[in-house]
């Protein structure tokens, strides 16, 4: 479950809202609470963006994207390289595995 939202969004209510704190801070408790559930749909497409397939792709499609990409950027690939490159290929690899997952995480829920 996730919190920090919900946390963030009564403190920043609190503070924000001085006339009142304690309004304040149930209102961005409430608003908090909302991005975490992610009832704005916020980020909802990001996994499929990072893949580069649409949210309509088939199952068998985002496997092949995932696979293309990660084959692509894989650590491995640049093992003799420079650090700096290393950091960013294990970033970009890490972003597409959590991608990829949250996907499968998405559809199975359908």
């Amino acid at each position: 479950m996730r919190w920090y939202g919900k946390l963030l969004g009564a403190v920043a209510g609190a503070l924000l809202f001085r006339p009142n704190p304690l309004f304040g801070g149930l209102l961005g408790l409430l608003i908090g609470h909302a991005f975490d559930a992610n009832w704005f749909g916020v980020g909802r497409n990001a996994p499929y963006r990072v893949l580069g397939v649409d949210p309509a792709a088939s199952d068998p499609e985002v496997e092949t994207a995932y696979r293309r990409l990660i084959s692509q950027y894989h650590p491995d690939k640049v093992a003799g390289a420079a650090p700096e490159l290393r950091q960013a290929a294990e970033k970009k690899a890490r972003e597409i595995n959590t991608a990829y997952d949250r996907i499968k995480q998405l559809r199975s829920q359908r």
